[in-house]
């Protein structure tokens, strides 16, 4: 079944851009646009889209305005933020305002691909790029608690080691070889880990160690 995007962006170039892009993934099709808060919500009405394309700089209604509208409205389709700003404070307020993912307008079409996907699974994204400054946001947010004990999680020290380093944004390759493990050994770990939690994104297991300090600003 073709997943329904609707693109929100006061640039027609980037509307256009996005479509395009949209047009070469398998299984998405635009079915419509909107310039403003008030078109996005007369869209997301009209059309029932199941993922949002949504623009946090606008001429009229911000973004964040136009998605705590929509969330007020009761709308709730995914909202997967396309922005240039990479500024801590407004990524975690477009998360708290029910984005389910926020991307880099210089992403890569496979990037975009990834983004989709994942919202389309019920999971979060998260550019690479912008992923250690959520991390670092939130944690200094949460900053003050003790580091949760291994029992807590259910994992083992390995385990909660891998985890670190995962939502550090390090490669399974990378992983391996800085622990002296095989590849196939740490994809084994990082398998059991979401598992074991019941989170299958990286998204989620950032939030997750930081919401249970799994993570400190030391580290």
């Amino acid at each position: 079944m073709t997943c329904r995007l609707l693109l929100v962006d006061d640039h027609a170039l980037i509307r256009a851009g996005v479509r395009a892009l949209v047009s070469d993934i398998p299984g998405y099709c635009v079915v419509g646009e909107a310039d403003d808060g008030d078109q996005l919500l007369q869209q997301a009405q009209h059309l029932a889209p199941e993922i949002v394309l949504l623009d946090i700089s606008m001429r009229s209604t911000s973004g964040l305005d136009a998605l705590t509208q929509l969330r007020a409205a009761g709308h709730t389709c995914k909202v997967l933020i396309l922005s240039m700003h990479t500024d801590p404070d407004l990524i975690m307020r477009a998360l708290e305002s029910g984005a389910h993912g926020y991307l880099l307008k210089d992403a890569t079409a496979t990037e975009l691909e990834q983004a989709l996907t994942a919202l389309r699974a019920g999971e979060r994204y998260l550019s690479p790029a912008i992923a250690h400054t959520v991390i670092n946001q939130a944690l200094m947010r949460a900053h003050g608690g003790k580091q949760a004990s291994t029992d807590r999680h259910n994992l083992t020290a390995r385990q909660l080691e891998i985890l670190r380093l995962i939502v550090r944004g390090k490669a399974t390759r990378e992983i391996a070889t800085g622990l002296g493990l095989s590849v196939k050994t740490v994809e084994t770990h990082r398998s059991q880990i979401m598992k074991r939690l019941h989170i299958y994104d990286v998204a989620g297991l950032v939030l997750y160690a930081v919401r249970e300090k799994i993570i400190s600003l030391d580290d």
